[in-house]
């Protein structure tokens, strides 16, 4: 399917013009709904404020707290502004928040207050100011700026350009070409070291358009947002390509425990649902697997013809559980458990996996549930395309590249950086796996995880640990080499541990067992030699992903 690409900007200027009467946002928690009217109409001041305040087109503008309408709100603002906006998560600690606000040279910085209470004003070196996140009030302003004044001159201004009121027909937004970069999103990987990576207008213009023209959202279609927006997943597919269209975004606003976020879904309703594999795999875990590993319940899934009763009424209560009216589930932000993906394609619950990067802001892959091939990450976008650096790609697994319309401007104010991933407009993903001749991509894991066995075999960690992490007790795992052998790490769940009655030193004498197990599902060569309880959760990036270089190193 061919893609338009539109003006990134120019997009929410004709939205918020067609759609001034529907409903844009909806605070979950205070269930206070915004219309793109009154949208614009707040953006209108923030865009006044900032004309005040002296920011200019292109001038970098940071936002760090928990998602809520305020923090949408500023972003659409920054961005039809012409500024270039820097979304912070919020877990990120207050020395790398700090530095995040400098490196990027960040006049003004929004900040939550539960936030800004550990920061030292004095360490940021280039803003302005800081105003609050919730209120837009002067939290810490450098001596000679004037944002106190501007703020208080902003009523009166604002009723002065606008006597009769703000009107559709007044919003015009600015004039930038897609060329130009309109976020710097901040990485956290890994590997511990955070890259700003450089977005244009035309990298995110190429996912909104992507889901403006295949439809994952349309006009008045519901969306529930719970993935954080300063992560370029829930970003562009939780709000940018909702408000490209004429959604209605509800934001749930608290943390996304299975038990509140089944309520506010059955709620909701969304049209679509934009998730993470943690999210699938813990109703998997803890609802389902209990359920079919019943003794009745197994011996009646063995009887054919009673065992497709029982899937469809799972697949009825799974549907039911998600809102009941959404088109399909995009898994997407880490690999989904291939257990887990194996038990829904059975059940036909319409899911799909797709794949990307924040380097592409981010979509790189997708397939509809439809047409979704179990294992696979989804068909190369037609604005894109792919690579593998492999002498049989279509077997052999390699290094996955990727060039086209989503792919980044490149790392803020680090070249070498860039150099190091960007070869001839491709960006070198990092990730490896293969790829079939009509750009299906299936992927193995990190190249930089693959361990190489005495006998010359590929290990990709990440595959065993998929399985590790299905056995009983288990609720994450790191698998590492240790002396030429492989090494399972295990951070028990004990919730499980409680509802079972089990204690930790009996968890210990399971470990072997549980060894056993897992040797049984991989290859001789993936087999593991011995397993180590963890007495603590792993370290884990602000994205929630394991510090894997903490471990692997010891």
């Amino acid at each position: 399917m061919e893609i338009r690409i539109d003006n990134f900007i120019k997009i929410y200027e004709r939205s918020f013009i067609e759609n001034w009467d529907l409903p844009a946002l909806t605070n979950y928690v205070s269930r206070k709904t915004l219309t793109y009217g009154d949208m614009a109409t707040v953006i209108a001041r923030i865009h006044l404020f900032y004309e005040s305040a002296g920011i200019r087109q292109g001038a970098k503008i940071a936002i760090c707290g928990k998602d809520s309408p305020e923090w949408v709100l500023l972003y659409i603002a920054t961005v039809t502004y012409g500024a270039v906006v820097v979304p912070i998560l919020s877990e990120f600690n207050p020395v790398d928040i700090t530095h995040i606000v400098n490196h990027s040279g960040a006049e003004l910085l929004f900040v939550s207050s539960n936030i800004w209470e550990h920061m030292e004003p004095e360490r940021l070196l280039k803003v302005k100011g800081v105003m609050g996140l919730e209120d837009r009030d002067i939290l810490y302003e450098k001596r000679g700026e004037e944002l106190s004044r501007s703020l208080h001159m902003l009523k009166r201004k604002f009723r002065k350009l606008y006597p009769s009121g703000y009107r559709s027909q007044d919003i015009r937004y600015a004039d930038r070409d897609n060329s130009e970069v309109v976020e710097i999103n901040y990485t956290s990987g890994t590997t511990g070291f955070s890259k700003g990576v450089m977005l244009t207008g035309e990298n995110l213009a190429g996912n909104v358009c992507f889901g403006r023209d295949t439809q994952l959202h349309f006009r008045s279609s519901r969306a529930l947002s719970f993935l954080p927006l300063a992560h370029a997943y829930g970003c562009a597919f939780d709000m940018l390509t909702p408000l490209a269209v004429g959604s209605h975004v509800t934001l749930l606003c608290k943390t996304p425990s299975p038990r509140i976020l089944l309520k506010a879904l059955s709620e909701v309703k969304p049209n679509l649902v934009i998730c993470v594999p943690l999210i699938l795999e813990k109703i998997y875990k803890n609802q389902i697997l209990p359920m079919i590993s019943k003794g009745a319940v197994r011996w009646t899934l063995a009887v054919p013809l009673l065992d497709s009763f029982i899937y469809s009424k799972i697949r009825k209560k799974l549907v039911d559980a998600f809102g009941g009216e959404f088109e399909e589930v995009i898994v997407g932000g880490a690999p989904l458990n291939h257990e887990v993906e194996e038990f829904l394609h059975k059940i036909k619950f319409p899911f799909t996996v797709g794949y990307g990067m924040t380097e592409c802001g981010p979509l790189i892959s997708y397939t509809p549930w439809r047409e979704f091939i179990p294992g696979s990450s989804g068909r190369t976008l037609s604005i894109m395309e792919s690579r593998i650096l492999s002498e049989d790609p279509e077997n052999i697994p390699g290094e996955i590249c990727v060039r086209g319309t989503n792919v980044m401007k490149g790392y803020y104010k680090n070249p070498a950086a860039t150099r190091q991933v960007m070869e001839d407009g491709w960006l070198k993903s990092g990730d490896m796996g293969t790829r079939s001749a009509d750009g299906t991509l299936f992927l193995r894991g990190r190249s930089k995880t693959m361990i190489l066995s005495a006998s010359g075999q590929n290990i990709y960690p990440e595959e065993i640990e998929a399985k590790l992490n299905n056995m009983p007790f288990v609720a994450e795992s790191l698998v590492v080499e240790r002396d030429g052998k492989l090494v399972g790490l295990v951070y028990p769940d004990y919730d499980a541990l409680d509802r079972f009655d089990v204690s930790v030193v009996d968890m210990e004498s399971k470990l072997d067992d549980i060894r056993t197990e897992l040797n049984k599902l991989v290859a001789p060569y993936e087999r593991i030699s011995k397993i180590i309880l963890m007495p603590n959760e792993f370290e884990k990036t602000p994205k929630r992903s394991i510090k894997r270089f903490l471990y692997t190193a010891k």
